[in-house]
């Protein structure tokens, strides 16, 4: 093996970069001819790269502009709804591309079924604990996520039955799942990655922090293999590979199934205040169809799985409009910690056509993850004060999404307070109908008194669930901005 000899003797012509980057001066020529070949290599993929974003860059000049769109949202535990948002524009706008993408997301929705019964059986070691006074719940260390708080260990498990302890020592192999879900998803080197061993019934453990990407990942392209083309085109799975996850969730599927649905564990974890059904991700009530022998996503199971991407995405979407123009549609999604919102204002500097913000209204009695004293709600408001009032930002259009109105509503039904959580909201009426418009007005009314420049509110509710008005909210997001965009191009009077 060649050893590397610094030089040269002479200190004042001594470079670092230089060095570090020369050859060893005893390499051999078989050594050289090998090294040669690998710059070489490199080269003609650099090469290839900075052509195709030259192409690109013209294009662009050329071409028209394309519709340029900023999603935001920060809350790091249950997610705003970005990427369902981005999946939804996708099945609209490109369902050929959406399809292609299914093998991916099969082993994404695996993921997240296994954590979920990972939080289970997590929370089978604790203590059944009652519900926290919600009153005081924001500012308590305890949080409706599974994965904030310490819950103090009881001295025997005399009160979990027999049954539940075999049902999780079966279930022990989904461990193995979920590590090897895991390191599919994520490439040596790429991303941070959250996994745990179970807790003993005798120690305290917490499942740990969720897995996230980052956004410059290519994990997609570990699953997407198409043959075919048009109506001919199918997903290639090896149904007979002995390490497919799908046989070993398979075999589980019953366990896992009488583990949810039972009644001393939904009692659990209502008493541990673990709400696994607000999480997103949440899949626990489709697991007959997820651990059928040959599962493959449908759409809505793809719009509802979870993926934690951290950094900045493009998304590039053409949108069908009747000719050319404003067809080309780039959407960026911002992820990460809630603190780097002033971070990345600078680089959408006059380069942005609308700014999506989420916030998840059914947070109202929820607190964050990283910050458990700071209330879901209050935090979005905060936000959303500091995003209208950013002069950098002040010519883009905003437009809120008050998000995930179905939650809202069921809370609502269940007896559980706006009032509770947000003083100001006094004594009117608990339905959703009231609850809602305050909400709503109180966003307006930050956007017109923040604000640098007059702007026009654009508020719509949306849910999860609801399917169709959700794709008719994003349809007339489309043709507003589609509008914009020929106007400020002078075609459009």
């Amino acid at each position: 093996m060649p050893s590397r000899v610094y030089g040269p003797t002479d200190p004042d012509s001594w470079d670092p970069l230089t060095n570090a980057i020369s050859p060893p001066s005893d390499e051999s020529a078989q050594e050289r001819e090998i090294r040669i070949k690998h710059e070489l290599e490199a080269k003609q993929k650099s090469d290839a790269i900075d052509e195709d974003l030259n192409r690109q860059r013209a294009a662009e000049k050329k071409g028209p502009k394309p519709v340029r769109v900023l999603l935001l949202g920060f809350d790091q535990h249950s997610g705003e709804g970005k990427s369902t948002f981005l999946k939804f524009f996708k099945l609209m706008h490109d369902p050929k591309a959406f399809s292609a993408e299914r093998a991916s997301w099969r082993a994404v929705i695996q993921l997240n079924v296994v954590r979920s019964i990972h939080v289970i059986l997590d929370a089978m070691t604790h203590p059944s604990q009652p519900r926290h006074d919600p009153r005081k719940q924001i500012t308590s260390s305890t949080s409706s996520s599974p994965l904030s708080g310490e819950i103090p260990l009881p001295e025997d498990t005399s009160d979990v039955e027999p049954e539940l302890i075999q049902i999780r020592y079966r279930l022990s192999s989904l461990l193995q799942v979920e590590d090897s879900l895991t390191r599919q998803l994520t490439p040596k080197d790429y991303s941070e990655v959250g996994t745990t061993q179970l807790a003993p019934m005798n120690h305290i453990k917490h499942v740990a922090t969720e897995l996230a990407i980052n956004s410059s990942v290519p994990w997609k392209q570990r699953f997407d293999r198409l043959v075919g083309k048009g109506d001919t085109e199918r997903m290639i799975i090896d149904w007979d590979d002995p390490n497919d996850p799908g046989k070993i969730l398979h075999a589980c599927g019953e366990d896992m199934i009488r583990l949810w649905q039972h009644p001393n564990v939904q009692q659990m974890l209502e008493k541990q205040n673990l709400r696994l059904e607000e999480m997103a991700g949440f899949f626990l009530d489709s697991l007959s169809e997820i651990t059928a022998e040959r599962y493959l996503p449908s759409d809505e199971h793809i719009l509802r799985a979870r993926l934690k991407t951290l950094g900045v995405s493009e998304h590039q979407v053409k949108v069908s409009a009747g000719s050319d123009i404003g067809s080309d549609w780039r959407i960026f999604d911002v992820g990460g910690h809630r603190s780097l919102v002033t971070a990345w204002a600078p680089f959408f500097e006059n380069n942005l056509d609308a700014i999506i913000f989420l916030a998840p209204i059914s947070a109202f009695d929820q607190v964050l993850a990283e910050a458990p004293k700071v209330n879901r709600l209050e935090d979005s408001v905060s936000l959303w004060a500091s995003i209208v009032a950013n002069k950098i930002l002040q010519r883009t259009d905003l437009i809120l999404f008050l998000n995930k109105c179905d939650l809202m509503a069921a809370k609502l039904a269940s007896g559980i307070k706006l009032k509770d959580y947000v003083v100001s909201y006094g004594n009117r009426p608990n339905d959703f109908d009231s609850t809602t418009n305050y909400l709503r007005k109180k966003f307006a009314g930050i956007l017109k008194e923040n604000s640098p420049l007059p702007r026009t509110f654009y508020c719509h509710y949306t849910s999860v669930t609801d399917t169709l008005s959700t794709q008719k909210v994003i349809a007339s997001i489309k043709d507003m901005l589609m509008r914009d965009s020929l106007r400020h191009s002078t075609l459009l009077l």
